[in-house]
């Protein structure tokens, strides 16, 4: 990817000189890392929030109990880590973080997760489950997306939310068909 993004950099800067739009280039440059400074910034705070709140709810047990909550429909898709409670409370607080639109947040626990299935298998060759795990991680069925709507009221939208019903939809969409892929694809690599 970084050599994409080097050839994109270079392919702007020849462009500029052969056009003679040297200013029109430095000012486009400054002003986009002016914008994406503020856009961390503003997405900073959020963030922060709902992974400290992630933190007090693992402290607090919350986790565990919504592991336990979550076990029905766990057990079914990750049958052998939902039978540890370390393993089954990252994946709660994953699958929460997801949830709630966090996907910076649910990362960390993902990652956690990963770790303890592979020590459960003991081995360091993915399992289904850890497959499982990183399409729905990666697809995430949002109920609630705070960092799309952080950025879209940091754009200046009236009303941030108003993409629920696409964000459910679509997100629903593409954990099953990254599920279903996940089951295709096991027949050829079992």
């Amino acid at each position: 990817m970084s050599i994409f993004w080097i050839c994109i950099l270079t392919l702007s800067i020849f462009s500029s000189f052969f056009q003679k739009s040297h200013g029109e280039l430095t000012s486009a440059a400054l002003e986009g890392a002016q914008n994406a400074l503020s856009l961390c910034v503003s997405l900073g705070g959020p963030l922060c929030l709902w992974s400290g709140v992630s933190k007090v709810m693992e402290r607090a047990g919350l986790t565990e109990k919504l592991g336990h909550l979550l076990r029905p429909v766990f057990s079914k898709v990750f049958p052998m880590a939902s039978t540890d409670p370390t393993t089954l409370g990252y994946l709660t607080a994953n699958v929460s973080a997801n949830l709630l639109g966090l996907g910076n947040a649910a990362t960390p626990m993902g990652t956690a997760a990963v770790k303890s299935m592979m020590r459960l298998q003991n081995s360091p060759t993915a399992s289904d489950e850890m497959c499982r795990l990183i399409v729905i991680n990666t697809a995430s069925i949002q109920l609630l997306p705070t960092t799309v709507a952080a950025i879209r009221s940091t754009a200046g939208t009236a009303s941030p939310f108003d993409i629920l019903p696409g964000v459910w939809i679509t997100s629903l969409c593409s954990v099953t068909a990254g599920l279903l892929a996940c089951r295709f694809l096991r027949r050829f690599y079992a």
